[in-house]
């Protein structure tokens, strides 16, 4: 047993020491430059910078006056809340896209609530709560009955949401009274009547997660999982457990982005989370999570939301049609995911790998 558990140790060390060399020294190596965009969200804070600039130039009206970033700061948390749960689960080498349906269901849960017994910080619980049962049950199809969570959570999509529009019978409900509530103040309301509470809130999520992925087991272990499955099962780690338990977590954030939508909009419609789709999935890969597990930026996951409003906006303030917007933001993901993806390992994408051995030959 001794053997057994000191092999283990030493397989645990190894793997370390492979994810340690996934970050070099930026002295030594690659270099300084690749060391720096190597550092949690470097390289999406100076895209996101380099943006707020062309915009600035592009559309001064807008972009000079801080009225378009407080509306940032209201519109983002949503999304990103989603987005952070995202990032862990991207990081176990899974994915998650029933989101959308959680969150209508969280809205709905909060709504009915607060419209029928004006229950506040209870509603939010059970709404949450609600989340995080769907996560926990999308959790289980994936592990128990062995679906790719791409197609499983997929599926719990419609599902999910067929049975919200069931419940809800389609109907679109109005709090109006939530406003001025001390829930909806200390919540969604605005600080000094200027700065939006929802991202004081965020940020301290996004800290929390940073956290749990950095300096917490569970973290390690979504690391080893993603990393290699068969490795996380030799060092002793509950595979089918930590799964779940990661899937019951996005689904509570996903509730909470519910709870906090709906706040901010006074209303609940079935479709509700519909929309961050796109910005979800957008925000998690450009922010420089990797497509192959094993690896999360969570600060980089913060910037990329933004990044991704920031375009939606900025091209409208800029004169552009609409829909160029989704042009420029699937744009913007393929060339982050293939420079991510370039900087973690420059043989992961086939065509740099043909010109470096095209070079060598030479």
């Amino acid at each position: 047993m001794s053997m057994m558990n000191s092999g283990c140790s030493d397989m645990q060390g190894l793997t370390v020491s492979k994810k340690q060399n996934k970050n070099p020294n930026p002295k030594a190596g690659p270099g300084l430059i690749r060391g720096l965009f190597q550092v949690d969200g470097a390289s999406v804070a100076l895209v996101f910078v380099i943006l707020i600039v062309v915009f600035m130039i592009a559309a001064p009206k807008a972009f000079l006056g801080y009225r378009v970033y407080m509306s940032f700061m209201a519109t983002v948390p949503p999304p990103l809340i989603i987005a952070l749960g995202v990032t862990l689960v991207a990081v176990a080498g899974e994915m998650d896209l029933s989101f959308p349906s959680v969150v209508a269901a969280a809205s709905y849960v909060f709504g009915i609530l607060f419209q029928q017994w004006e229950l506040t910080w209870f509603a939010m619980i059970l709404a949450v709560s609600v989340g995080a049962t769907m996560g926990l049950i999308n959790g289980m199809v994936i592990t128990l009955l062995g679906i790719p969570s791409l197609i499983a959570t997929l599926a719990m999509l419609f599902l999910w949401g067929g049975l919200v529009t069931v419940v809800s019978g389609g109907i679109q409900l109005a709090i109006p009274d939530i406003y001025g509530t001390p829930m909806h103040t200390i919540l969604v309301g605005r600080i000094g009547d200027v700065f939006p509470a929802q991202m004081v809130w965020t940020i301290l999520i996004a800290g929390f997660i940073w956290a749990l992925l950095n300096r917490h087991r569970f973290g390690e272990n979504l690391l080893f999982i993603g990393d290699s499955l068969e490795v996380a099962k030799v060092v002793g780690i509950n595979v089918t457990r930590e799964k779940i338990k990661l899937f019951a977590l996005s689904g509570a954030l996903s509730g909470l982005a519910g709870v906090l939508l709906t706040l901010e909009t006074n209303a609940y419609f079935s479709s509700q989370g519909m929309g961050y789709l796109l910005t979800v999935i957008a925000a998690v890969f450009i922010g420089g999570t990797s497509i192959y597990g094993g690896s999360g930026r969570v600060i980089g996951t913060v910037f990329a939301a933004f990044i991704v409003t920031v375009i939606e906006a900025g091209l409208v303030a800029s004169g552009i049609q609409g829909f160029w917007t989704r042009f420029f933001i699937g744009f913007v993901f393929i060339v982050s995911v293939t420079a991510n993806a370039i900087i973690e390992n420059p043989d992961n994408v086939p065509l740099v790998r043909m010109l470096r051995t095209k070079l060598r030959n030479n």
